[in-house]
């Protein structure tokens, strides 16, 4: 495949992404009419179990097996799903759903930490940290934090705390699960049915509240399941075992322009112009952290097919 048609691919892939993970937020504040965070995190997890298990098995592929597969799988669940799932829910009782995007920008600059201290980041490019850094500035003016004195609550500290547990379980996956043989499917699957359980352990502690399961809030949740979850998660899988963790968390600053347009389409809000300037920062750095990605590694020798000049220039030196 030529490197164009990769680069087009992966473009798409993160288009998808975006758009699909920048609308989490929105359905996330419809579900919460009638859900409980608890009870939106475990609709999340289990619609997407389902929704993964079934593509799974249609398309024939089977679960990980091993003992330590499962425990890479349900380390990266707690810190990837269960973990942010919840933390959204609670942060999103006090926060909207557009600055709920911007917050969960801070993803890529938790990951590139994580990344240069692990050592995963290695020959990074200095475009692309400038790139980063340039999204991050992005994301600062759309939040304007200097005009935002009241959104500074735990509501914020929870969402930036599921920013950060989406760094640590993109290069946790990275590291253990992505790149390794089992296909995507597979694993996403298998690390959704492992959130559902961890989810199910904690709902005594506050999921088995009335639930008020109005057509707005069913709508919702199946969105979050099966589109924002199931897709989303398998999508992010892809990125992380096609571009690394860096570039499938950098994803995450296109989420506040994602937020702030379905703000403006869908609930009449007009961007400011300083959201607007905000906006064409995140995109400018998004493209300069793709642009110098690190490309992809080679196949080995060994089992490569040799061309036929080669070939035959073989044969006359072993003659």
């Amino acid at each position: 495949m030529g490197s164009g048609v990769r680069a087009l691919r992966g473009g798409t892939r993160v288009a998808v992404l975006a758009l699909l993970w920048g609308s989490t937020f929105l359905w996330t504040d419809l579900a919460l009419r009638g859900l409980s965070p608890l009870q939106v995190a475990f609709v999340r997890c289990v619609l997407g179990a389902l929704v993964l298990t079934a593509a799974c098995c249609a398309t024939g592929h089977r679960m990980p097996r091993g003992i330590t597969v499962w425990r890479h799988i349900t380390i990266a669940a707690f810190f990837c799903n269960a973990l942010p799932f919840a933390l959204f829910g609670l942060g999103q009782q006090t926060v909207d759903s557009g600055l709920a995007g911007v917050l969960n920008a801070t993803t890529p600059l938790w990951s590139f930490v994580l990344g240069l201290a692990l050592g995963s980041e290695r020959g990074f490019h200095p475009v692309r940290l400038a790139g980063l850094l340039l999204g991050f500035a992005g994301t600062v003016v759309i939040l304007a934090p200097w005009q935002a004195a009241g959104d500074t609550g735990w509501g914020t500290l929870a969402i930036l705390g599921a920013a950060a547990g989406y760094a640590v379980a993109f290069t946790y996956m990275g590291r253990t699960l992505a790149g390794r043989g089992t296909p995507t499917i597979s694993l996403s699957a298998a690390q959704l049915v492992a959130a559902s359980g961890l989810t199910a352990v904690v709902m005594p502690f506050g999921g088995l509240g009335p639930v008020d399961p109005g057509p707005v809030v069913l709508v919702a949740a199946v969105v979050l399941g099966v589109l924002c979850t199931a897709v989303t998660f398998h999508l992010t899988y892809r990125i992380i075992n096609d571009e690394g963790a860096t570039n499938a968390a950098v994803v995450g600053y296109l989420l506040p322009v994602v937020s702030v347009l379905l703000g403006a389409v869908l609930l009449g809000e007009e961007p400011s112009l300083r959201v607007v300037l905000g906006m064409a920062v995140v995109l400018v750095g998004v493209g300069m952290t793709r642009r110098n990605g690190t490309p992809a590694p080679t196949a080995p020798l060994v089992g490569r097919r040799r061309s036929p000049a080669r070939s035959e220039r073989g044969r006359r030196i072993a003659g």
